[in-house]
């Protein structure tokens, strides 16, 4: 009776609390709300689904509008393109306030929204599509880039040509950009060749040209699973977290037991695939493909069936990774540079353990030598189709002489009389089989 008081006074307490409680003021419904939403840091796939989420918030909470606060250096073609399809597909207008930098894929983004505004001093432009470690795309790749850029210039009514010297090196444009060069424009520039809609220092003069000056201001922050998908999705960090667990995986298998190592390597994996399910970009069949490819590399690690196995898992662990990535080629190279950089630290790591004396502690490097007083079996093959005579009872096994040496032998079924005359059946190693005459 007394548990059941004090539980009803403590749900009592909890309900007084919770309607009490200081509510954040809710906005009313005939107010107009803007929403916005901050692009920083690298374009892609975790920024792409944090956009996502924001959309759809300002989208239920029906806002007028919607505007982006730009202050990237670019990053992913592929989350920018899918950037792009959120902004033309909202059921508002979206904005583009560029602060302080929209550089790359951010220039396309900030093309892409229904009015771009800048803030003095930012930067709009090199746009010039490259891959992962630097080098010029193909011509093909580079064409559709340039026509892409030209295409959400088109759109908003803006110079495509400006825009398409953003994306080639191989268009002038008299007092802007030299031939040879990418074009990156100051705000100032912008201005003075009305590639913008307008340059404001704050939001309140923002709000007040767009008409929204009462209105409510909704701020999304990144959650804490999207800051940690969007550090996780970048292709250095992805490359890097692959290149320890593969790394930590084989150090793994070539110790006993389950350590550090393998504690390592299950981190490394888990925030990979973590941070790629909670962008969007992977789902349970690739955890699956992860999970088989592993245990084949175990499996052919530990019961040797001439490489089938671990090639098999190889292939399966491959597969996992490059399905993860938000394409094919990213994946590949994601996977090719992290064996290579785990094989680098794998050998590092051996002859750094060899130079400090524990490899000794993971390799056995001791032969069983006469020197130390290691005799091994004798080969009994000698004796195969020899006879002899039981000298004790052989139940299966017992003592018998053949060609003048007493031998320990085992009967080829039952029980053998002592002095019965046998015959050597079979050698096995140190087992020697015989039957009675």
């Amino acid at each position: 009776m007394k548990n059941r008081t004090v539980a009803l006074i403590m749900l009592l307490l909890f309900t007084g609390m919770s309607i009490f409680a200081v509510q954040p003021p809710a906005v009313s419904a005939e107010q107009e709300t803007v929403y916005v939403i901050p692009i920083g840091g690298a374009v892609e796939q975790g920024l792409h689904r944090y956009l996502e989420r924001s959309f759809r918030e300002a989208e239920e909470a029906g806002a007028q509008a919607i505007i982006l606060e730009i202050n990237t250096p670019g990053g992913a073609v592929d989350a920018a393109t899918q950037i792009r399809d959120l902004i033309y597909g909202a059921d508002m207008p979206v904005y583009a306030y560029v602060r302080w930098s929209a550089i790359s894929a951010g220039a396309y983004i900030a093309l892409s929204a229904d009015a771009l505004y800048m803030a003095p001093g930012s930067n709009i432009g090199a746009a010039e599509i490259q891959d992962m470690s630097g080098a010029e795309i193909d011509e093909k790749t580079r064409s559709w880039w340039e026509s892409e850029m030209r295409s959400v210039a088109e759109r908003q009514g803006r110079d495509e040509q400006v825009a398409a010297a953003m994306a080639s090196p191989e268009i002038a444009i008299e007092g802007l950009v030299a031939e040879g060069e990418i074009l990156t424009l100051t705000t100032a520039e912008a201005e003075r060749i009305d590639f913008t809609d307008g340059v404001f220092t704050t939001y309140s003069e923002l709000y007040e040209h767009l008409g929204l000056a009462d209105a409510a201001v909704e701020r999304i922050p990144l959650s804490p699973a999207e800051e940690l998908a969007r550090l996780i999705t970048h292709p250095a960090v992805a490359t890097l977290l692959i290149t320890i667990g593969l790394a930590a995986l084989v150090m793994e298998v070539m110790t006993a037991g389950f350590g550090v190592a393998g504690l390592v390597s299950l981190l490394s994996f888990s925030l990979f695939f973590g941070g790629h399910i909670v962008a969007g970009l992977a789902g349970r069949e690739v955890i699956f493909l992860f999970v088989i490819g592993v245990i084949l590399m175990l499996v052919e690690a530990f019961v040797p069936n001439f490489g089938i196995l671990g090639l098999s898992g190889i292939a399966s662990l491959t597969a996992s990774v490059v399905l993860s990535a938000s394409t094919t080629g990213q994946g590949l190279r994601i996977m090719i540079m992290s064996v290579f950089l785990a094989g680098v630290i794998i050998a590092l790591s051996f002859r750094m353990l060899q130079k400090t004396g524990l490899w000794s502690q993971i390799i056995l490097q001791y032969a069983e030598t006469k020197d130390l007083g290691y005799v091994g079996p004798s080969d009994l093959t000698h004796l195969l189709d020899k006879t002899g005579k039981a000298v004790t009872f052989l139940r299966p096994s017992g003592t018998a002489e053949i060609d003048g040496q007493r031998v320990d032998v085992v009967s080829e079924g039952g029980f053998i009389a002592q002095d019965t005359e046998v015959k050597v059946v079979k050698v096995e190693g140190t087992r020697v089989v015989v039957r009675p005459l």
